[in-house]
């Protein structure tokens, strides 16, 4: 095959991903006191991103080196698994601070660690299914008038993939609207307890806005077009409007820990121990609940 410039970038995608994604994984499996529901999640979204970004690398492989029918359902389930695990993760995160902030006196029990892993047995089950349906049959190889945009995924199974992103966008929309009064609130009370002036209750409410916009932002602008043209594209339109908006979409998992992990002061404080050469497995944490909003 004639090498796709497309096919390339998102293969060098898949590696910065993966890349960025495997230091989150190996931090917080490596390191015994993160063991928290905060941190499991933030795990969870890492592995699925890690996934997603050695799909991309597996495809450009087998695609150009190794192409088969057989071989090219496998990589297609493992990215939709791992991207359908990656948005999935985001709810589950976005449940957790609010269930963090609504329920506080309450979140610190094993009430919340049994939450936490039904979420993530919910999310990678849901997401394994998702993907093993091209695998068990469900494609179009034998009816290419029944292809999506992404081949070799049916139009049904892709218009299913692209509802669902709306519902968790919509579901994530309204539980940070809810985390942003909250936040609102506390911060006012805070102000008037402490006889604090008003602008100081302005600008913990602004940045609780600010943060908001930047995860409900990259979320929407990196997947919403990939969600629409997947319910209103056809296998027929060229192959330019795909690529155009799936790249968008594979640069959320690349955002990803940037917005979740890295942002996070006590990965911050392991990986600058990391990288001075002075890691302790053992080092100690102030922090156990979520990060900010």
């Amino acid at each position: 095959l004639a090498l796709n410039p497309w096919d390339v970038v998102l293969c060098i995608s898949g590696t910065i991903i993966s890349c960025e994604n495997a230091v989150v994984v190996v931090v917080i499996f490596y390191t015994p006191t993160f063991r928290a529901p905060m941190f499991l999640l933030i795990g969870s979204l890492a592995t699925a991103d890690l996934l997603a970004g050695l799909g991309l690398i597996l495809h450009f492989a087998f695609v150009y080196f190794i192409p088969s029918e057989a071989v090219s359902l496998l990589t297609v389930g493992l990215l939709v698994t791992s991207f359908t695990a990656s948005v999935s993760s985001l709810l589950t995160i976005t449940i957790d601070r609010y269930l963090s902030l609504y329920n506080a006196l309450t979140y610190y029990s094993e009430r919340t660690v049994t939450r936490t892993y039904i979420m993530l047995i919910l999310t990678w089950g849901a997401s394994i299914c998702y993907g093993l349906l091209p695998v068990m049959g469900w494609n179009c190889l034998k009816e290419p008038s029944a292809c999506s945009i992404v081949r070799p995924l049916t139009k049904n199974h892709l218009v299913i993939l692209s509802v669902s992103f709306f519902a968790v966008f919509a579901v994530m929309l309204q539980l940070y609207v809810q985390i942003c009064r909250i936040v609102c609130r506390h911060a006012h009370q805070i102000a008037v307890q402490r006889h604090l002036l008003a602008s100081s209750h302005y600008v913990t409410t602004r940045k609780g806005i600010a943060t908001l916009a930047v995860i409900l932002g990259t979320f929407a602008s990196c997947w919403l077009p990939f969600a629409v043209y997947g319910l209103l594209g056809d296998c027929s339109y060229p192959a330019l409007y795909t690529y155009a908006t799936l790249l968008p979409a594979t640069y959320n998992s690349m955002l990803n820990p940037v917005i979740y992990a890295f942002r996070n002061q006590e990965i911050q404080k392991v990986l600058w121990a990391v990288c001075c050469g002075c890691f302790s497995s053992t080092l100690p944490f102030r922090s156990r609940s979520p990060s900010d909003v």
